[in-house]
């Protein structure tokens, strides 16, 4: 009798909540501006707390999606950012934790409303090769999906995703790569060696603007790139607690992934060193994404972060799955929220 009325409670919660889920919109309610949400704040070691890079950038109700790790379009769903509203995706480069995401985030934004397009996707050369594997790869289940739900629900003409190769001008540092309904997108080199290339993004809206490092050690060129933005989100690692990891693995005999985890270490940024870039280039505010190792205990963030504080005089955060910056046109300042829904 119990488990009978608690199964008949749940049945009710569940058909009382699902309309106000299933029509969540959490782009609708934003106020006209730039805001950047974050579907992804971790790296490829495995973290509860933050899965692999991405990034969406809301401008005028259209989202940019920059990089789709595995997880990416789970998360952005549970954040209410529908995939219907994708205009196109940035690549900064094809890592594994930046790429790994991208084949279902374009089947979600095929199937979530019968799109009859390509999904537009960007990024440096590399990228028809890259395409070309995940529509491949993709183009079986495209073909069981449209023979289960026929083609007007699931037409072809829109289950592969449309790659735009941008190449930076031999010896420029940066280029507009797209332009838009008054946002301006523009790519800039940053050092993530040997990997290359590799961009950053900036984002100018409404008189607002936003960055998205990349993978990257300390960059002028970022620093350049970044001059009176409003917001920074800059990828950092911390030497010290990933040298924690690294011996934790060579003391269990693992010694092939110690050795990677010393590899890391060498090309990205370290949150100092993300805090002196925002200083350098006068941003308002700064939030570290791309956090290695992961941090499973808060009293943690304080090592990671160093004399970050110091270093950078306005807002700074570490960022969490879920977030989102808001960057309203005509304000001036950056108001960190949450989208995870209860």
């Amino acid at each position: 009798m119990t488990m009978s009325l608690r199964s008949r409670l749940a049945l009710a919660v569940v058909r009382r909540q699902l309309p106000k889920i299933m029509s969540a919109d959490a782009v609708a309610d934003l106020p006209d501006g730039l805001h950047v949400a974050v579907a992804g704040s971790g790296s490829p070691l495995p973290d509860p707390k933050r899965g692999n890079p991405c990034v969406a950038v809301i401008a005028g109700g259209r989202v940019y999606v920059v990089d789709a790790g595995e997880g990416a379009s789970e998360t952005l769903n549970r954040m209410g950012i529908s995939p219907g509203r994708i205009a196109a995706v940035l690549l900064t480069h094809y890592h594994s934790d930046h790429i790994g995401g991208l084949g279902s985030v374009n089947l979600q934004r095929w199937v979530a409303d019968a799109d009859r397009t390509p999904m537009r996707v960007l990024g440096p050369p590399g990228l028809d090769r890259v395409m070309s594997g995940f529509n491949e790869a993709y183009a079986l289940d495209a073909l069981y999906r449209t023979a289960h739900h026929t083609e007007a629900i699931a037409p072809p003409s829109g289950a592969t995703m449309a790659g735009e190769v941008f190449e930076l001008p031999a010896g420029e540092e940066a280029k507009v790569v797209l332009e838009s309904d008054g946002l301006k997108v523009t790519a800039f080199v940053v050092d993530h060696t040997p990997v290359e290339p590799v961009v950053g993004y900036r984002f100018d809206y409404g008189g607002r603007s936003a960055v998205i490092s990349g993978d990257t050690v300390y960059s002028p060129a970022l620093v350049q790139a970044s001059k009176g933005a409003d917001l920074l989100l800059h990828d950092a690692l911390s030497i010290e607690l990933l040298k924690l990891v690294e011996d934790a693995a060579a003391d269990a005999g693992l010694a092939n992934r110690s050795q990677i985890l010393a590899d890391v270490s060498d090309y990205h940024a370290t949150a100092p060193q993300a805090a002196d870039a925002a200083r350098e280039a006068g941003v308002g505010a700064l939030a570290i994404t791309h956090v290695v190792p992961p941090l499973p205990l808060k009293g943690l963030e304080g090592p990671f972060l160093g004399d970050a504080r110091e270093r950078f005089g306005g807002p700074l955060w570490l960022a969490q799955d879920g977030d989102i910056y808001k960057l309203p046109t005509g304000g001036t300042g950056v108001e960190r929220a949450r989208l995870f829904r209860a």
